[in-house]
Formats: C-alpha cells, structure tokens, sequence
C-alpha cells in the first residue's frame, strides 16, 4: 500500500496543514481522525490496514489531514464565539484546498468523508454543509452537536457547522442523492445523536442508513469492522 506524506501551509488558516495520503487511484476519502487526534491516528489505529485491499485495488484513495480541534471546538483558551469562527476557516481549507485537490488527483467530481467519533461529525458537517463535494459520508459513532463547547455562547457560526440545527432548513438538491451511512453501537455512548440525526434526515425523506450494531462499543474494533463495510457500498 503506497503512503505519501504531505505538508502545505494554508492561507485559509494560516498554518501548516500536515497529512497522509494511501493510495494512488480510486475514489478519494477524507478520513478524519477523532477528538483531537492526530493526522496519522487513523493508521495508527489499523483503520487504514482494515481497508487495505481497497487502497491496494484502486477502489479508493483515503487522504487523512490533521483535525485542528485544538484550534476550533476544544480550545479553550479562547472565547466561544473564537473557536467557531476558527472552525469556519477549517471549513474553508477543506472546500477551498483539500477537497479540490483530492478531485484532481483522482479525476473524481465529487469526495467522500468518513471519520470515528468526533472525526463523524467532521465528516458529517463538511458533507451536509457542502454536498456539492461530497458523494458519500460516512459516520462512524459520530457525535454531531457541537453546543456542547460552547458554554452558552451560540452564534451564526456555530448554527451553520451544527447539522442538528441547519438541517431542518436545508433543500440543497445534492443531498437527495448523496449516500449517507451513520454507524453506532446499540449501547454507544453517541447512539443518541445518530438517532437524532437520522429522524431528522428521514424527516426530510433523505435516503440513509442508520447502522446500529447489537454488539460493539464506541471503540476502534468495531469501527475497524465498519469502515470496509462502508466503503464497499461506494459506486
């Protein structure tokens, strides 16, 4: 399995961004580590290992950057309404750098996003904020309701990188079409928020699968089982 690392500084964020790439074909994945996790966590893991025959078939190509929680959601050195704002140009390097870069390397119009944990609602927000992109998503015990950092404070920028909240509103006609997986165990410490997530998505007679495991934990084992699973349904 080819593995290439690469670092660009971003105008976005004004930082550098670093990450790894698998793969040399195939359709492109943004695979996004979980809370604060690192740009290499998801190899560390054995996530990457798990999909291995697909890399190496040149079904997929999974690129895995760096979350900057620390800078948005879980840094709290700085003021609430800071920390969305920060997210918002998170947001920006993925649909203005990463995403586009991914498209071109593999000559495919559109991305998917996948991630564990909180790496599901990176997954699950860049997905149903700009479907435009993304042509499947899939969330693995993803916790989607970013209030939670907040303290109180709600802004614009929080309501627009919260899917709980802009969902009900949104009519963006790709969504209708995209294919869209949130996976949880049953007894899963996010079960809730899937759940939710998923009536709201069938509120809105948008397809999906809500994929509730009897046996598993908020864990890596059973996300290891999962992610093939997943991408085995990319078309």
């Amino acid at each position: 399995m080819t593995e290439q690392y690469h670092k660009w500084y971003s105008h976005n964020l004004g930082l550098d961004v670093e990450m790894l790439v698998f793969g040399d074909r195939g359709y492109p994945v943004i695979l996004f580590p979980t809370s604060q996790g690192r740009y290499f966590q998801n190899k560390d893991e054995g996530l990457i290992q798990a999909v291995e025959w697909f890399v190496n078939e040149g079904l997929v190509k999974i690129f895995c950057p760096e979350s900057f929680d620390w800078l948005t959601w879980y840094n709290k050195g700085v003021h609430p309404a800071e920390r969305a704002r920060n997210y918002n140009f998170y947001d920006k390097m993925l649909y203005e750098e990463l995403a586009p870069w991914a498209m071109h390397e593999t000559g495919v119009s559109k991305v998917a996003t996948a991630g564990c944990s909180f790496g599901g609602y990176h997954a699950a927000n860049f997905a149903l904020k700009h479907p435009d992109r993304v042509g499947h998503m899939f969330s693995m015990s993803g916790a989607f309701d970013v209030k939670q950092f907040m303290d109180g404070v709600y802004t614009d920028d929080v309501f627009y990188n919260n899917p709980m909240d802009y969902l009900p509103g949104s009519n963006r006609p790709e969504l209708w079409h995209m294919n869209i997986i949130l996976g949880a165990a049953e007894h899963d410490i996010c079960r809730w928020d899937n759940d939710h997530l998923s009536n709201i998505l069938g509120q809105k007679n948008i397809n999906h699968w809500l994929d509730i495991r009897g046996i598993g934990e908020h864990d890596w084992p059973m996300w290891r089982a999962m992610f093939p699973h997943y991408l085995s349904t990319i078309k």
